[in-house]
């Protein structure tokens, strides 16, 4: 049986004003697109209008977190101002209704309507979902976005999380990341053995290949274990959120470049049941609210990242690391080892890495010939 969300307006705790990164202007686009879904003149949607909707978001993130729990909020913002009031959206951080991890389950099940999270996340229950965050060498975030757009990720997305009871959304991304905080040094390949780290994903996979420890550990959790020891290592996303959670406390050396989260899907996955039974303007709206949502996050993460690692060296002293280029190309040849045998093991995953593995080939001249050859191009400029 289907469970009413049409219940009396709630407080929002989740809410502490407007996200960092929120314009006016996007709220006012959003809002103009709204009215212009909603005056199509169909009579069942002008029925539907009259219905007031209260929905719950759960997230795998502390409350505002820097571009994570700050992307969940854009969402929820979004949605309950562009739509008038009829659908609001009450945001839940990791905890407060469930644990990060269990997000899904509550959506699924009918508990809460709404969350957000990030795919690789829900690789327990499936395993190609973390196929669809980041593959290692793979799509960065502008490639990745992409492929959702125009390359048919949202059609694969989409059949996928049906399998779990959600509709997907991209509602974020926190672009390519660095290599993570260790408290050793890491020359060759071999130094990932034995090393307690926590790094989620395909990512994951691969240095576990390697000899490493792997755990997975929701936002709330990274800081205390690294500072008590639990871990040696970890992989978080990159200097605007591991500035704010301050690892740079807690392990000397910052390695760059992310070669195993490229970029970072955030996901929107709303339960399949309240998502057909919204009105067509109030679908619009959603998936207006995510795209926004991913452009937002996109910018945030840039700009905030760029600001961060300058405060991390200048203030903080932190001394940022190259992997060695031999420890790369060993991380990438182990990369396509360990992602063709996991892409085997199921039709699902063979599916989506066939899709990413094609996308990446057709993009990747371009990419090289445009974005890489300019940005080697400004380089020079800039240095002469």
């Amino acid at each position: 049986m289907k469970r009413s969300t049409k219940r009396p307006e709630p407080s929002n705790p989740g809410s502490s004003g407007p996200p960092h990164g929120w314009r006016r202007r996007d709220m006012l686009l959003g809002m103009a697109a709204a009215g212009l879904v909603a005056c199509d003149g169909q009579e069942d949607q002008q029925a539907g209008s009259k219905e007031r909707r209260f929905w719950r978001m759960t997230t795998c993130w502390p409350k505002n977190f820097p571009g994570l729990g700050t992307a969940a909020q854009y969402v929820a913002d979004f949605i309950t101002a562009a739509s008038g009031g009829r659908l609001t959206v009450t945001l839940f951080a990791a905890g407060e209704i469930v644990p990060a991890f269990e997000a899904i389950d509550a959506v699924s099940r009918g508990v809460v309507e709404m969350g957000h999270g990030s795919p690789y996340y829900w690789k327990g229950k499936l395993a190609a979902c973390q196929f669809l965050t980041s593959t290692p060498f793979g799509l960065e975030a502008q490639e990745q976005n992409a492929w959702y757009a125009q390359g048919g990720g949202q059609e694969i997305a989409d059949q996928l999380y049906a399998e779990l009871g959600c509709k997907f959304f991209p509602a974020g991304n926190t672009c390519v990341q660095m290599g993570g905080w260790f408290k050793r040094t890491i020359d060759t390949v071999g130094d990932f053995s034995g090393l307690k780290i926590r790094m989620p994903g395909l990512g994951g996979e691969v240095i576990k290949a390697l000899g490493a420890n792997v755990v997975n550990l929701p936002a709330g959790e990274v800081a205390l274990a690294l500072q008590s020891g639990a871990i040696d290592a970890v992989d978080w996303a990159g200097p605007y959120n591991d500035l704010a959670f301050g690892l740079h406390q807690y392990a000397d050396y910052y390695y760059y470049p992310g070669w195993h989260e490229p970029c970072g899907t955030l996901d929107c996955f709303i339960n399949l049941e309240q998502w057909a039974d919204l009105p067509t303007d109030l679908q619009a709206i959603v998936a207006t609210a995510c795209a926004a949502a991913n452009q937002m996050s996109t910018a945030e993460f840039t700009a905030r990242n760029a600001n961060s690692l300058q405060k991390l060296m200048d203030e903080h002293g932190v001394e940022i690391r190259p992997f060695s280029q031999d420890t790369l190309n060993q991380l990438a040849i182990t990369s396509r080892d360990v992602i063709a045998e996991i892409a085997s093991a199921d039709p699902q995953s063979a599916k989506i890495y066939q899709s990413l593995t094609t996308f990446l080939q057709t993009i990747r001249r371009w990419s090289e010939n445009s974005e890489a050859a300019f940005l080697q191009a400004r380089e020079r400029a800039l240095s002469s």
